[in-house]
């Protein structure tokens, strides 16, 4: 049987989730990855990646394209109420072109940074109505052809507590809206907001992504409505919860039957550690807790968990270049995961792990999906979280989408002569 006719031939590349330390040849042609192998004879262009990880792309699960790069309009919140009413007063004066110019900022740096898909939350209110919505929307079109880009729009100041919420959330669904979120600890009823929320899901069959539990008493949870509701609603699967910072003071009993609940009704966690460190006991004077869910906790019992960003440059976060292998060390720093195992899985839950959230069955370096592949200055995904390594390159369909060269170091005449 004759081997296919090849555009391109990636040589000797470590490929995430196929074997451990085995360099592979990967053949694309036709924006798709149409052979694996440890040798492949063809008289395609090729580019050898000297034993480098290759993987699918880093993926963004949770981040806030509308309302990034704010940060010089309005400092930097020292709660999460705080946070809310500054954006809210901020929000009313949004232009189009304002929320397009910093989603594209903001986008080029994620993608830079090897990410090659993101879910982005839009906020849909009285306030800033369908402007953000319309802006991103314009960005998923304009830049389809490096990223894959879902808009989750939610009502992040209330919904059945603010007049008007609800009739623009339905036309955003009808006007090709992805997912849908809430923020139900802004209603005067969480559980009536959650309901709500996932009949809208039903309504237009999209998925669902709620921003959940954001504080540290872990005695009271909205989750356990979120996963009620969708074991009742057979939604599992198609849910996801962002920060529950509640379960980062759980303790070990109540965190365990928390991860039963979560994989049995198919609710997935996205952590977000920047936020969460930055928000969470905030004006503490000492013993400042961490406010990190422990993620790879759950996902040893069978929850799916992803890392994620959040906010960039504004007052809910007052940093961020887009890096999710920073976040994902930067996770592993706070919860204290120094094996490389435990590194390894929090490569996954910026990758694999973030795909089967999204439910993205064409996502990863295999035989029939397309040829969206990123390389990594690691050699293993362990070692890629530990030292943050750099993406190289990264390819779209098969066409490449960004180039970071690797820096060298230029050593005097006399010394590089010896």
């Amino acid at each position: 049987m004759s081997r296919p006719v090849l555009d391109l031939v990636l040589r000797r590349g470590c490929v995430h989730g196929c074997g451990h330390g085995t360099t592979m040849d990967i053949g694309i042609r036709a924006e798709r990855v149409v052979e694996i192998a440890p040798s492949i004879a063809t008289d395609a262009r090729e580019i050898d990646l000297g034993g480098r990880l290759v993987c699918g792309g880093f993926i963004e699960t949770h981040i806030h394209l509308d309302k990034a790069c704010i940060l010089g309009r309005c400092g930097h919140s020292e709660s999460l109420s705080h946070a809310i009413a500054k954006v809210s007063a901020l929000k009313r004066d949004f232009t189009v072109e304002d929320i397009y110019a910093r989603g594209q900022s903001v986008l080029e740096k994620a993608l830079i940074q090897g990410t090659t898909r993101m879910r982005t939350h839009v906020e849909v209110d009285p306030r800033v109505g369908l402007r953000a919505f319309e802006a991103i929307s314009q960005l998923k079109r304009d830049y389809a052809w490096a990223m894959d880009l879902e808009i989750c729009v939610f009502p992040q100041e209330g919904l059945l507590n603010d007049p008007g919420a609800d009739e623009l959330l339905v036309e955003a669904l009808k006007r090709g809206a992805d997912a849908i979120g809430g923020c139900p600890y802004t209603d005067t009823s969480p559980k009536a907001q959650i309901a709500r929320i996932f009949d809208l899901s039903e309504q237009f069959d999209v998925d669902i992504d709620f921003h959940l539990d954001f504080d540290l008493e872990p005695s009271a949870m909205d989750l356990y409505e979120v996963c009620r509701q969708a074991g009742a609603r057979k939604r599992g699967g198609r849910v996801a919860v962002g920060h529950v910072s509640k379960l980062s003071a759980a303790p070990p009993t109540l965190l365990q039957k928390v991860a039963q609940m979560m994989r049995d009704s198919g609710v997935a966690l996205t952590v977000l550690p920047a936020t969460d460190l930055f928000l969470m006991g905030n004006g503490c004077t000492h013993s400042v807790p961490r406010g990190v869910a422990p993620a790879h906790r759950l996902l040893e019992q069978g929850v799916t968990c992803s890392i994620s960003t959040n906010n960039v440059l504004n007052p809910f976060t007052p940093f961020g270049d887009g890096s999710l292998l920073r976040m994902a060390n930067m996770y592993a720093n706070v919860l204290q995961v120094g094996d490389q195992e435990g590194m390894a899985r929090c490569f996954d839950m910026v990758t694999s792990q973030s795909a089967r959230l999204m439910n993205l069955n064409d996502y990863g370096v295999r035989i029939g999906n397309p040829a969206d592949i990123v390389v990594v200055d690691a050699a293993t995904p362990s070692a890629a979280v530990a030292e943050i390594a750099q993406p190289m390159f990264g390819l779209k369909a098969g066409r490449e989408t960004f180039r970071r060269p690797l820096p060298t170091v230029v050593r005097p005449l006399a010394a590089a002569a010896e």
